[in-house]
């Protein structure tokens, strides 16, 4: 047979030392292939067992975690939980309008006593702080230097009226003479001036004389208002100049007044009011804005508006018999114009803003939360008047609204049941811990620390079976 031929060469072909035969490299190109393929059939198997072991773990932990969260726990108990929120009822009553703005406690008197005369102070008559009323003697001047020129004036005052009364004897001489055709007439004229020169003489002493008995009672320096003394500003004993030296200074208490400012747009309302003859009432509040320091009444408002800020000053009078308010104070004015009466009230910390504009969580039952868009009225800080959209009795969250949206499930806390019940709408409880219902409605109240844990353990159990699902 030819060696040439094909078909011999193939099957007779003597292999190389070394060689692997044929079937020896398709066996080891296969080999790889069957690995692979086993590979996945155990990691097809170790999936569906570890779905059989969570489907036997999720159905055993059901029952708890349904008791926990009142029958929504499931696979998702995490997910479903409802919200904890406080809630307030809405309630019907007056609403004052109040108008606010910035004040100060300005005195209606504040004055620097100084002396009219100079001279050497000799006696300090009041002691610092103390209340003193209008006409008391606060201090004195030494008053001899006056003393001795009121008595020169008074001597030159006697002088000159002797000299008016000898020229008015001698005019009625010279007139008895011209009668008689003794004396000339140009003399008993001349007589006649004489008499008025020592008529004017005599005044002007006398305006001396008083002017210096005035002096004299300078030297005594008095209260000029009733009020309360600050500190000394001079010692006994230094030489005062009139007018230049202070001496103490005098403020005024009882009344006391406060200057507030309100905003332009406020006036009209304002004067609507004072026009009617109506008495506004003012409370003046520390400078937080949380103490009520004292009441009184508005007495006028400035005639102008200062345009360079866009207010009015208003003057409001206290009677300040505690005294209370002290003078240059920093006070917030609350000035109350009018009162909305029977209106619906809804507390500020439940109002939210949004796309629907003002809106509340109002429930809906006592397991869920719609939304309802209200609009708003007058507000005094805590309540808002509701002019539409809410009744009273309705109730609405007023703690915990971050995370809920319409329809969401929730659950009223202890403190919220509390508040509702009394009417006050705060929202706040009394801090007092509660059981859960025996009835498992999953109605679970803050305050119990194993139920809550309970409940907190379950959601993170089912949050990370819920995320290992998603992962796969």
């Amino acid at each position: 047979m030819n060696e040439s031929s094909p078909i011999r060469t193939d099957t007779a072909r003597a292999y190389q030392p070394g060689e692997a035969p044929v079937r020896d490299v398709r066996r080891r190109r296969f080999r790889p292939i069957r690995w692979l393929v086993i590979l996945v059939l155990l990691a097809a198997a170790g999936a569906i067992g570890h779905r059989w072991y969570e489907a036997r773990t999720d159905k055993g932990a059901e029952p708890a975690t349904a008791h926990r969260t009142g029958g929504r726990g499931g696979r998702h108990g995490g997910m479903d939980m409802p919200q904890a929120v406080g809630i307030a009822s809405i309630t019907s009553g007056d609403m004052p309008v109040v108008l606010q703005g910035l004040g100060t406690v300005t005195p209606l008197a504040t004055v620097t006593v100084k002396s009219q005369i100079s001279g050497y102070l000799t006696q300090v008559q009041f002691r610092e702080g103390q209340m003193v009323k209008a006409g008391d003697e606060l201090a004195r001047i030494d008053p001899r230097p006056y003393e001795a020129l009121l008595a020169q004036y008074q001597g030159q005052l006697a002088r000159d009226q002797a000299l008016l009364q000898n020229s008015k004897l001698d005019l009625q001489r010279y007139q008895m003479l011209n009668r008689q055709d003794s004396i000339s007439k140009q003399n008993v004229d001349t007589q006649g001036a004489l008499v008025k020169q020592n008529e004017g003489t005599v005044a002007a002493d006398q305006a001396l004389v008083d002017q210096q008995k005035l002096n004299i009672a300078y030297t005594h320096i008095i209260a000029p208002v009733e009020g309360r003394v600050g500190l000394r500003q001079v010692d006994q004993g230094n030489y005062i100049s009139a007018a230049s030296t202070a001496i103490v200074v005098v403020t005024q208490l009882h009344p006391i007044s406060v200057l507030f400012t309100l905003p332009e747009d406020d006036v009209s309302r304002v004067m609507r009011q004072v026009r009617a003859g109506a008495k506004l009432t003012v409370r003046a509040y520390d400078r937080g804005d949380a103490h009520e320091i004292a009441t009184g009444r508005l007495d006028t408002v400035d005639n102008q508006i200062d345009t360079t800020t866009g207010t009015v000053k208003l003057r409001a009078l206290f009677d300040n018999a505690d005294e209370e308010l002290f003078p240059n104070q920093f006070v917030n004015a609350k000035l109350t114009v009018d009162t909305v009466r029977a209106a619906t009230l809804v507390p500020n910390s439940s109002l939210l803003q949004g796309t629907p504009g003002t809106y509340v969580y109002l429930m809906d039952g006592d397991s869920k939360v719609t939304v309802r868009p209200i609009k708003t009225g007058e507000t005094d800080g805590t309540h808002t008047v509701v002019v539409s959209g809410l009744n009273p009795g309705d109730r609405v969250v007023t703690d915990g609204t971050d995370r809920l949206k319409d329809g969401a499930p929730v659950r009223i806390t202890e403190g919220a049941q509390a508040a509702a019940g009394d009417g006050k709408g705060d929202g706040k409880g009394d801090g007092k811990p509660a059981a859960a219902k025996p009835d498992g409605t999953g109605d679970v109240k803050s305050g119990a620390p194993a139920e809550a844990a309970a409940d907190s353990q379950g959601a993170a159990e089912g949050g990370r079976r819920h995320r290992r699902r998603q992962a796969q």
